[in-house]
Parts: C-alpha cells; sequence; structure tokens
C-alpha cells in the first residue's frame, strides 16, 4: 500500500521517514545472500525507496542515499538506484537478485521484473574492474602484513564466479551453491595465496573468453527503465495533488486517476459545452466607449372590446 504523502509535510522530511514510509523493496544482501554465512555473520540488509515527486519541487532535493537506520541498512532513491544498474554496478545489480528478498510493494515488484532490462555486456568490464581494484588492496596487504584479508579474497573469487556465469548464461545468480565449502576454505586461510592467484587468473580468463559469446545485449535497455521511472513519478505526482484537496475529500473515479488506473482527460478530448437555448442567450453587449440603446418597449395587447389608442 503506497503511504499517504499528504501527512508529511514538505519541511518534515527526514532520511529516516523516507525509508520508513516509502521503502518499495528490501532485501538482504552479504554473506546470508550469498550462501557463506557463518554463525557470526550479520543481516546486511538493502533498499530502494521511492521520495515522493511534491519532494523534488524544493530547492533541497531528496537524498540519493540514506545510510541507516539502523547499523546494517543502506538504501538508494528508485531514479539513482536505476542509474547505477544501468551502469552495471556490481553492487546494484547483485541486489536486485538477491534470493532473500524480504519486502516489495507494487512499485518494487515492478522494479524486479526489470532485472533483465539492466543486464547487458558492460558488466564485464564493471565487474572485473572492481576485481582488479580489491586484488590491488589485497597484494597490498599481503606486502605490508604478510597476509590478505583472506574475507575479501573470498569475495573476490566469488564475484569473478558470478560474472562468468553471467556472461556464459545471461543469468545472475549470486548464490554460490556448490562453491561454498572451497570458498570458505579461503576465508579460513587452509588455501595458499599462490593458489588463489592463480584462480583469479583463470577466472578473468575465463571471464573473457565468454563475453565474445555471451548472450547478453551490447546495452541495457534504458527506454524501458525510463518508461517505468517516468510511470512511477506522475503516479506519485498525481496522487500527492489529490490528497493535498481540503478533507481529503476525494470521489472513487478521481482516485482511480491519482492511482494512475486512468489517464486525466486531455484538453482536446473535453466534452464541449451543452448548446445554448435561444431564449437563455444573453443580450449583446455595446462596444466600448458607447453608450447602449435603452430597452425596447413592446407594446400591449388591446383587451378584448377595447379600442387600440394611438400615441400622437
Amino acid at each position: 500500500m503506497r503511504p499517504d504523502t499528504s501527512r508529511t509535510s514538505l519541511t518534515s522530511l527526514t532520511p529516516d521517514l523516507l525509508v520508513r514510509d516509502h521503502t518499495v523493496y528490501t532485501c538482504v544482501m552479504g554473506s546470508r545472500a550469498f550462501g557463506l554465512a557463518t554463525e557470526g555473520s550479520d543481516t546486511d540488509l538493502r533498499g530502494v525507496f521511492l521520495a515522493p515527486t511534491a519532494f523534488f519541487w524544493r530547492l533541497d532535493k531528496p537524498p540519493t542515499h540514506v545510510e541507516g537506520p539502523g547499523e546494517d541498512r543502506f538504501s538508494w532513491e528508485l531514479e539513482r538506484f536505476c542509474e547505477l544498474a544501468l551502469r552495471a554496478n556490481p553492487n546494484i545489480l547483485e541486489c536486485l537478485h538477491s534470493p532473500l528478498a524480504e519486502y516489495a510493494d507494487d512499485t518494487g515488484r515492478e522494479l524486479l521484473s526489470l532485472r533483465g532490462a539492466f543486464l547487458s555486456r558492460r558488466v564485464h568490464e564493471t565487474f572485473t574492474g572492481f576485481a582488479r581494484g580489491r586484488r590491488r588492496k589485497l597484494e597490498a596487504g599481503l606486502r605490508n602484513h604478510g597476509a590478505p584479508r583472506w574475507k575479501h579474497a573470498m569475495h573476490l573469487l566469488r564475484q569473478l564466479i558470478s560474472v562468468r556465469d553471467l556472461l556464459r548464461t545471461g543469468r545472475l545468480v549470486i548464490e554460490v551453491g556448490a562453491e561454498r565449502e572451497p570458498l570458505l576454505a579461503v576465508r579460513r586461510g587452509e588455501v595458499p595465496w599462490d593458489e588463489v592467484e592463480a584462480r583469479l587468473g583463470r577466472l578473468e580468463a575465463e571471464a573473457e573468453e565468454a563475453l565474445h559469446r555471451s548472450p547478453l545485449p551490447a546495452e541495457p535497455d534504458r527506454r524501458r527503465v525510463e518508461d517505468f521511472l517516468y510511470r512511477v513519478r506522475r503516479t506519485s505526482a498525481l496522487g500527492h495533488a489529490w490528497s493535498a484537496l481540503p478533507g481529503n475529500a476525494l470521489p472513487e473515479r478521481a482516485r482511480g486517476r491519482a492511482c494512475g488506473n486512468a489517464l486525466p482527460r486531455a484538453p482536446d478530448q473535453v466534452s464541449p459545452p451543452a448548446p445554448v437555448s435561444p431564449r437563455a442567450a444573453p443580450a449583446r453587449s455595446a462596444p466600448p466607449g458607447t453608450r447602449s440603446a435603452p430597452p425596447t418597449r413592446r407594446a400591449r395587447r388591446p383587451r378584448p372590446g377595447e379600442r387600440r389608442r394611438t400615441r400622437r
């Protein structure tokens, strides 16, 4: 159920209220979503909120993301989320494909139905670029401390496995499945760094090979995403405008329009005014600067037996 934006004034909007009252999608991410959770794993929540359109009419715009409420929660505004997904941001795409979706309203479910529109061959550049950056940090840790951060090494392997399979199949599956135990062995430091490094190289080469035969399109379906955003923003604007009426007294037919079920009638579709009866037609007004003539007196009809008098 969409929240009543009339109860939240433009001046009372806070980041916590946006997440509390306007979230459209929430999922669990991190080790629990990847199938790599252990006894001490946290529950990381990620979400998407829809800032009401009316809040964009202020000089101070709504935030593009909100950290919290709570230590392990992070949310993006819907438009920002879609922008990042179109750029094939790994974290955003993984949120869309989490197997642990906790909440989704109508807008959230439509967002999930668009998952395929965000996928393209761009994932090769973004996922492997992210992996290269993380690998440099692991190598710096190895030089400075004698060992890499094994948890980060595990997730680096996991991400390269997922992008390789995504390029091969066109489907993003973030749960590791049968790779769980080998990856957890890396996390525990039971696999030498040389073996981890060798596997990283193999995965990068396999992802490169899969890129050239991938069923994914070259670019994401930006038009479908823009159409979705337009309709969501428009529905929010109409709903806020109707809810601002005194007393929220909104006829059922108008409520349907405000919720996006029917479009307001366009100017060229307005019914023409009813024809005016000749008897009710207003008298023509005199041109500006002229005196109007006095009304004409109608002669009274003579009564039976009465002679008409002639004015001399």
